[in-house]
């Protein structure tokens, strides 16, 4: 997260394919969630966040039916290191288009359209992130 913004990027080969979302991953065995999220958050976008700011904001509970799997998605922000890079690389594109910086004004817009358009709009948010989207407004503060 960076001056209220955060960065996402379209998702490739993977549930949610074709979808707006976080840099993410799963937990390694005995890994605490602010490891976790400083680990994922470099080997997707080869960005250093400072480990102090990292803390975690939000919880969601996420069935994806169609692909047989149930996560519980932690949502954890923080500050990117300064002077040191500040633009994401897409280190996994493979697994990623290329990330942008979006304002959660922003993201609620693209919400917004793809409610409104029903599924037809250009760009649409990876469940978990629709969810954090949709029922969390003190982000935008």
């Amino acid at each position: 997260m960076r001056s209220k913004k955060v960065f996402a990027g379209i998702r490739k080969g993977s549930h949610g394919a074709g979808m707006l979302a976080l840099p993410g991953g799963h937990l390694e065995m005995y890994e605490s969630w602010s490891d976790c999220a400083v680990r994922e958050v470099e080997e997707e976008t080869a960005l250093s966040i400072l480990r102090p700011s990292c803390r975690m904001v939000h919880i969601t509970d996420d069935p994806m039916r169609l692909e047989g799997k149930h996560y519980l998605t932690i949502f954890m922000a923080a500050e990117v290191t300064e002077g040191r890079n500040l633009e994401p690389k897409n280190m996994e594109p493979d697994k990623c288009k290329g990330w942008s910086s979006y304002s959660w004004k922003e993201l609620k817009n693209i919400l917004k359209k793809e409610e409104e358009e029903a599924c037809d709009s250009d760009v649409k948010l990876f469940g978990p992130l629709k969810k954090l989207r949709k029922y969390i407004f003190f982000l935008e503060n």
